[in-house]
């Protein structure tokens, strides 16, 4: 059994020279399987490359991220879209909610979130949901498609309880970061009180590293620490979170399964 990373941006635009390196320092670490999230219409090249250099290991997601929807949305939802039924790509994101930058394009946010959140349901693919100070905006976009059979991940959850609920109960896990790593922060207790069941490991490469390497450039390869600390916290072995964590993320993206028996 080995890891999975339900949350990269693994490929040249953030890692340029470094990326083989990037991949298979994960591998060695016992990370053989990385989901990459798109954030918008230019990174596709960057993404298949990667995947086709790597296609064991490396699998894609589509979307517009919502900090990357600006006046040309709908122009970059419509290159997106000719990808989504691509065999290879196991899910649709990350797309969703962004208000703690900027407010100026939240309706443009919510209705790019809205178009993905129907790709999604017309596909029957799984979501990799960013929300950042936004969550009653978020949960209200999706309620509003009236569809019940969604799934996927809130991915680096920033949320409450209430929130973390929220999604457990309406098909979604929670994606555990390197944050979980940090002194002094309210996901731990949240972690605790969801259950192992309900979370999956993500590093949300290249920001958000755990510590030790907090401020440094994030890598798919410090899941460990990421795992190490929520071992600790249901006071079990890190052997037990790689398998739990795993077969919750494949549940979530089986379509994985399928491109490893294919390949």
């Amino acid at each position: 059994m080995s890891f999975v990373d339900t949350h990269s941006h693994l490929y040249r635009e953030y890692y340029a020279d470094y990326l083989n390196n990037a991949v298979n320092n994960a591998i060695n670490a016992a990370v053989t399987r990385i989901i990459l999230p798109c954030v918008n219409a230019s990174s596709v090249k960057d993404i298949f490359e990667a995947v086709n250099t790597f296609p064991n290991n490396l699998f894609p997601l589509i979307g517009l991220h919502p900090s990357d929807v600006k006046e040309d949305y709908l122009d970059q939802l419509q290159k997106l879209e000719k990808y989504i039924d691509d065999e290879g790509v196991v899910g649709i994101g990350e797309t969703g909610i962004d208000l703690f930058h900027d407010k100026t394009f939240f309706n443009q946010q919510k209705n790019a979130f809205e178009v993905q959140l129907v790709w999604a349901k017309e596909m029957q693919l799984p979501l990799s949901i960013h929300v950042r100070d936004a969550f009653p905006e978020a949960i209200s976009i999706i309620k509003k498609i009236h569809y019940t059979d969604f799934k996927g991940v809130f991915h680096c959850f920033s949320g409450g309880i209430q929130e973390a609920k929220w999604a457990i109960n309406n098909g979604f896990l929670l994606g555990i970061s390197g944050v979980i790593t940090f002194k002094k922060n309210k996901l731990q207790d949240i972690v605790k009180e969801v259950g192992i069941n309900n979370i999956v490991l993500e590093t949300d490469a290249p920001f958000l590293a755990p510590a030790p390497f907090r401020g440094k450039r994030n890598e798919s390869a410090y899941i460990p620490y990421i795992a190490e600390k929520v071992a600790q916290i249901f006071e079990i072995s890190v052997d037990e979170v790689k398998q739990r964590t795993t077969e919750n993320a494949l549940r979530i993206f089986p379509k994985i399964l399928l491109l490893e028996t294919k390949s």
